[in-house]
């Protein structure tokens, strides 16, 4: 009773705890910053490392927006993207989105265990994905999503003070694109999920965050965050084995070597030893 009348401070406690509560699937209390946000990404790939794509539906209560991405890429198919930084937020607690051309639903339906995902949209289908950095033109197409994420093994919180944690996942469900049809099977995709909130603004450090699957069933995690070329204290991750317990790594970091347009064309990732 007396943990129920304390006033709540949820950077306190998530300064002192360690680890993530059921409430945190749930929207977070606004703060006063105007890059203040709070985001939910959806990985995923095929095994065989040929399809892959990714969600992002990042809330922006300060500046009374919303940003919704969602892609999906492979070999020999171009890009197929969405972008969309003007659509008007959810209804307060949801994470329900509506556009020109787009509608999103984003949906919790157990805490850490399960998660659905739809999106019925028109995308851009380009051949050159770089393009998506200067003045994009390519083809209107139609794009539709219908997956599931499945918690495979232990969500990882983010140290103490960080407002963050990913999940990994078993996705499956349907992927369209034009009139084709992508069926993907609940044991061929892997995935990753995660959700942040607090002040993010992309544009003061770079940074680089990788997840992945071995074929042992091993996942793993780690992310890296510099300013400039000084590397920042900021590199945690985690080694998870199959069948065992999620283990936190001290140090995980990246070298990438870097192309045109400043993005990486190979690189070298670290995850503990």
């Amino acid at each position: 009773e007396a943990e129920q009348a304390r006033p709540r401070n949820h950077l306190v406690e998530e300064q002192v705890r360690h680890h993530a509560e059921a409430a945190d699937e749930r929207h977070h209390p606004t703060g006063p910053e105007p890059w203040w946000n709070e985001s939910w990404y959806f990985d995923f790939a095929t095994t065989d490392g040929t399809l892959g794509g990714y969600v992002r539906i990042g809330l922006y209560p300060n500046k009374g927006a919303a940003w919704y991405w969602a892609c999906v890429v492979g070999e020999g198919r171009p890009l197929v993207t969405v972008v969309d930084h003007t659509v008007a937020p959810p209804a307060a607690g949801a994470l329900e989105v509506r556009g020109e051309g787009l509608w999103a639903d984003h949906t919790v339906e157990v805490p850490f265990d399960h998660m659905t995902l739809g999106c019925e949209a028109f995308a851009l289908g380009l051949d050159d994905p770089a393009e998506m950095y200067g003045d994009p033109r390519g083809e209107r197409v139609p794009f539709g999503l219908d997956l599931e994420w499945d918690t495979d093994g232990a969500a990882y919180a983010y140290p103490p003070g960080t407002t963050r944690y990913e999940v990994p996942c078993r996705v499956h469900g349907e992927i369209l694109v034009g009139d084709e049809s992508i069926a993907l099977g609940e044991l061929d995709a892997i995935g990753q999920r995660d959700h942040s909130w607090g002040v993010r603004d992309w544009w003061t450090l770079g940074w680089t965050w990788t997840a992945g699957w071995l074929d042992d069933g091993t996942r793993f995690h780690g992310t890296a965050v510099r300013l400039g070329d000084d590397p920042l204290p900021y590199h945690p991750g985690y080694v998870q084995a199959p069948g065992g317990p999620l283990a936190e790594v001290a140090h995980t970091g990246s070298r990438p070597t870097l192309g045109a347009h400043g993005m990486p064309v190979s690189d070298t990732v670290e995850v503990g030893d």
